[in-house]
């Protein structure tokens, strides 16, 4: 994961956007006072988000970790 301040992504933000495209590398963003930020293809962020949905539920979340255990183990259902 990369850092550039505010400045740097401003001077090269065509660059930069194309550099977390097509390196599929989240770029972390400064700013002087402020929380960081993070840019990421909108493709990850929309896999993210869509972790967080599934983790909400318990049962939901104790099942995906049974499965990814099961993995692991390489004891997956064909």
């Amino acid at each position: 994961m990369r850092t550039v301040n505010f400045t740097q992504l401003r001077q090269n933000l065509a660059a930069e956007l194309d550099s977390v495209i097509n390196d599929a590398e989240e770029v972390v963003v400064t700013r002087s006072g402020h929380e960081p930020v993070v840019i990421v293809p909108l493709a990850e962020y929309e896999a993210m988000k869509e972790t967080e949905y599934l983790f909400r539920s318990p049962a939901n979340a104790a099942a995906l970790r049974r499965s990814m255990e099961e993995l692991e183990k390489g004891d997956a259902a064909d």
